[in-house]
C-alpha cells in the first residue's frame, strides 16, 4: 500500500441501505469499496484489501468469530462497525485483534479519518527500522513485530504491538497518554483512552513481567527504569 489516499477498502455489511450509502461514500472520497455480505466471503475476499470494515451482524456468522478466523491468517487493519455498544463486546473485538472500533451510525467523517489513520500506521509500519529493543529479558524486533520475553516469543494483537512499540522507541522514558493514543490511534477521543486501558492490561497480562510497564500517575507510561 503505497497512496493513503486510495484504499482498497473491504465492506462486510448484510445491509443493503446501510452498505450502499458506505460504498458511495467512500468512493466519493477516493477510496476503492467493495462489498461483501456473509462472514465466509470475507475471509476470502480480505486478500485484496488494504483495510476491512467488518459489521458484527452477519447473516451466516458472528463478526467476532470472522475477526478471530481473519487475526489468524492475515495482519489487514480491522475496524468494527456494529450496532452494538455494550462494554462486554468492544473489549472482546479489542482483544481479539479489532484495529478500531466505531457504533453505528458512524459519522462519515470520523470513519474516513479513521481510515486515513489506520493507512498511515499501516505504511509506517512497512517503514520501520530493524531495530530491536532490549529491555531486561525482554526483545522488541520493531521491523518484524516479534516479542520475545525470556527467549519464548509471545503473540500480541496488531494494537498491543503498536503500543509496546511506542514505549519501546523510548525505553526509560515517560511518554503520555495523549502521545499513545496520538501515535497508535492518531486522536485521544474518551473511547479511545479507554480502548488503550483495555490493550495495556492485556499487554501487562502477556508480558508477564510486573514493574516492565511503569505507570505514571496522572501522565502516561514508561517501560523499563
Amino acid at each position: 500500500m503505497t497512496d493513503t489516499a486510495r484504499m482498497r477498502v473491504l465492506l462486510v455489511e448484510d445491509d443493503d441501505g446501510v452498505a450502499n450509502a458506505l460504498v458511495e461514500a467512500l468512493r466519493a472520497n477516493g477510496h476503492r469499496p467493495s462489498r461483501v455480505r456473509r462472514g465466509a466471503d470475507a475471509l476470502i475476499a480480505h486478500r485484496d484489501a488494504d483495510v476491512v470494515l467488518l459489521d458484527l451482524g452477519l447473516p451466516d456468522q458472528d463478526g467476532l468469530e470472522v475477526l478471530r478466523k481473519l487475526r489468524k491468517i492475515d495482519p489487514v487493519p480491522v475496524l468494527v462497525l456494529t450496532a452494538r455498544g455494550d462494554e462486554r463486546t468492544v473489549v472482546r473485538g479489542l482483544r481479539l485483534g479489532a484495529d478500531d472500533y466505531l457504533v453505528k451510525p458512524v459519522r462519515l467523517a470520523e470513519l474516513l479519518a479513521r481510515i486515513d489513520a489506520v493507512a498511515r500506521r499501516s505504511a509506517a509500519r512497512q517503514q520501520e527500522p530493524g531495530d530491536v529493543v532490549r529491555v531486561s529479558d525482554v526483545e522488541i524486533d520493531l521491523q518484524s513485530r516479534q516479542v520475545l520475553v525470556g527467549g519464548r516469543q509471545i503473540s500480541l494483537t496488531t494494537k498491543e504491538f503498536d503500543v509496546l512499540a511506542v514505549l519501546a522507541k523510548r525505553p526509560g522514558t515517560a511518554v503520555s497518554r495523549q502521545q499513545l493514543m496520538d501515535e497508535v490511534w492518531g486522536n485521544a477521543f474518551v473511547a479511545v483512552s479507554r480502548t488503550l486501558d483495555v490493550h495495556l492490561t492485556q499487554l501487562r497480562a502477556k508480558l508477564d513481567r510486573p514493574g516492565l510497564l511503569h505507570t505514571i500517575r496522572g501522565f502516561g507510561y514508561r517501560l523499563g527504569e
